[in-house]
Parts: structure tokens; C-alpha cells; sequence
């Protein structure tokens, strides 16, 4: 089992910043993909943004120029910058990695319990 433990949201007024860390830990023997993804209020879960082993990213339109993901691979570790925030970035993020138990296991999927981002106008 793999345990993912995320920090680092809040409140914060409309041109702050936060941000997101998301600690693994378990039975990892390599973790491939990372992502933050976020759920406002009444509406489905999206992908913000994710980052491949070896560094590659990808962004949601919406959150492109304002936020950085990036991971430290030593400390199993992936990190969401956010600046310029804006009151529609208001959601819960929750972060998901892809990892596997040793060499040759299958990969699978894991979700943290998700962190309230609240950015106030």
C-alpha cells in the first residue's frame, strides 16, 4: 500500500500564492506519473497539472504561466506553486500518483485525502 499525505492549502486572497507538497510513502518501490488534480464545488474532478520520472509536465489551460509542478524523487515528494491565484482556483486538490510495489509488479493508482484551496476576492 502506498500512503499519500498532502499539505500546504489554505486561504488566501485573490494574487497570493500557496503551495501544495505531496508526500509518499509505503510500498514504492518507483513511482511513475504525478498529478494534482482539483474539484470545485459542483463540478467533476479535473487534472491541473502532471509530471512524468523523467521531468516532463503538462498543464490545464486555466492554471498555465500561474502554476509549477515539480518533484524530488529522493524524498518521494511532488509540489504544486501556485501564484496569481484566482477565486475560481477555489477547490479541494487532491494529488494522485502512479507507482509500483517492485521490479516487473503492476503499476497502480493512489490518491491523497485532498487539500482545501480557498482563494477569496
Amino acid at each position: 500500500q502506498v500512503q499519500l499525505v498532502e499539505s500546504g492549502g489554505g486561504l488566501v486572497q485573490a494574487g497570493g500564492s500557496l503551495r501544495l507538497s505531496c508526500a509518499a510513502s509505503g510500498s514504492i518501490f518507483r513511482i511513475n506519473v504525478m498529478g494534482w488534480y482539483r474539484q470545485a464545488p459542483g463540478k467533476e474532478r479535473e487534472l491541473v497539472a502532471g509530471i512524468t520520472s523523467d521531468g516532463s509536465t503538462n498543464y490545464a489551460d486555466s492554471v498555465k504561466g500561474r502554476f509549477t509542478i515539480s518533484r524530488d524523487n529522493a524524498r518521494k515528494t511532488m509540489y504544486l506553486q501556485m501564484n496569481s491565484l484566482k477565486p475560481e482556483d477555489t477547490a479541494v486538490y487532491y494529488c494522485k500518483v502512479r507507482s509500483s510495489a517492485g521490479w516487473g509488479r503492476p503499476e497502480y493508482d493512489y490518491w491523497g485525502q485532498g487539500t482545501q484551496v480557498t482563494v477569496s476576492s
